[in-house]
This record gives C-alpha cells, sequence and structure tokens, in this order.
C-alpha cells in the first residue's frame, strides 16, 4: 500500500465517522450542542495540527541535514578535469 493510498484511506475514515456524527446518524450517541460546535470545527484544528506537524518535521531535517563534503570534493575534482579536457580543445575561461 502507498503512502498516498494510506492517507487517503485515513482522510476518508476520518471524513465518514465526522459526517455520521454531524448528522447523528448514531442512536446510541446523543451530542450535545456544545459538543456539536467542536465537532464542526474538528477538519479545521486537524489542518492546523497537520500544518505544526510538517513545520516541525521540515525544521527536524533542515537541522539534522548532513554536508557530504566527499561529494563535494568529487564534483569540484569532476569540474577541473573537465575545464583540463576543454582548454585541451581550445576552449578559453574567463576565470
Amino acid at each position: 500500500m502507498t503512502k498516498l493510498s494510506q492517507w487517503l484511506a485515513v482522510l476518508i475514515t476520518f471524513f465518514a465517522v465526522w459526517v455520521i456524527l454531524l448528522a447523528d446518524q448514531l442512536p446510541t450517541i446523543s451530542l450535545s450542542a456544545s459538543s456539536k460546535e467542536v465537532i464542526w470545527l474538528l477538519p479545521i484544528y486537524l489542518l492546523i495540527a497537520f500544518a505544526c506537524y510538517s513545520l516541525a518535521v521540515i525544521g527536524y531535517r533542515v537541522a539534522m541535514f548532513n554536508d557530504c563534503t566527499e561529494a563535494a570534493d568529487e564534483i569540484h575534482r569532476q569540474i577541473d578535469e573537465a575545464r583540463t579536457e576543454l582548454k585541451a580543445k581550445g576552449f578559453k575561461f574567463s576565470n
């Protein structure tokens, strides 16, 4: 199961339960007016929580990003090799 299908399954299940609770389709559960007001705003709370989680994950991953010094050295070496090959073929660099 892909990550997208997992997220869609969770969202569809959440919204199905949300609609059932708002429409009072469960005879065993009777909700007060104040709890219906909270349930009505539940998708907005979920969206805010998801945004906070996303910002926290992005911030953590940026803070823990590793420098790839070996890869940078290899790229610089390849650039130098390409420059020497191009100079041998008559290409002139400005710097």
